[in-house]
């Protein structure tokens, strides 16, 4: 489990792909505290580092995984968010996160409000996922406040500390981002479906 609070970047060193599995080599700032079988969410995705090697680790990403997400996109160079599991004696700073992406999300528009940023996330509205104005979002790992809510659209507001330590700062238009809306939300959506 995880609370969408940001501990660091990740840098996508390497690629290899095994049959339909791909291998990711990354570096980041605390790779010498990690270790294998360690679950770390990687723009929001839950995987489990299986190699370690001096500044470098190793993860692995399923067909269903890369399909789902934006890590079937990433390439050599690219950086990510990292966020390690939650320790269960710590204060949840974000929301409750699984690390289980539900689906992706194209940044529609980027607006600067005096000293701000309000990104515009559209979404299929058709995986029955919804937002709600004040509610929680993550996106790519990150754990956010829901600002406009539409049935297909919602938007978030980025304060300059978020926006330095994060993705969100090379983030542009068109860009595909990771969606894991609030599992509270998910459980009352589908008790609703269940009862009609």
């Amino acid at each position: 489990m995880f609370t969408g609070i940001i501990e660091g970047l990740g840098t996508l060193q390497h690629i290899e792909d095994e049959g339909t599995n791909r291998h990711f080599t990354f570096s980041s700032p605390f790779t010498s505290e990690l270790k294998i079988d360690q679950s770390l969410a990687h723009n929001g995705v839950c995987l489990t580092v299986v190699s370690i090697d001096g500044s470098n680790y190793v993860v692995t990403a399923i067909k269903e995984t890369l399909d789902r997400t934006n890590l079937g996109q990433l390439t050599q160079g690219d950086i990510v968010n990292l966020e390690r599991c939650m320790i269960a004696n710590g204060r949840l700073d974000g929301h409750i996160v699984q690390g289980h992406v539900d689906q992706t999300g194209v940044c529609e528009k980027i607006e600067e409000v005096d000293g701000s940023w309000k990104f515009f996330i559209r979404y299929n509205p058709k995986a029955d996922n919804v937002t709600v104005e004040k509610g929680s979002i993550c996106i790519n790992g990150v754990s956010l406040t829901v600002v406009d809510s539409e049935k297909d659209m919602f938007s978030v507001a980025i304060i300059p500390y978020t926006y330095e330590h994060t993705t969100f700062r090379s983030l542009e238009v068109g860009k595909t981002v990771n969606l894991e809306f609030d599992i509270i939300g998910k459980y009352v959506a589908r008790m609703m479906d269940l009862r009609q």
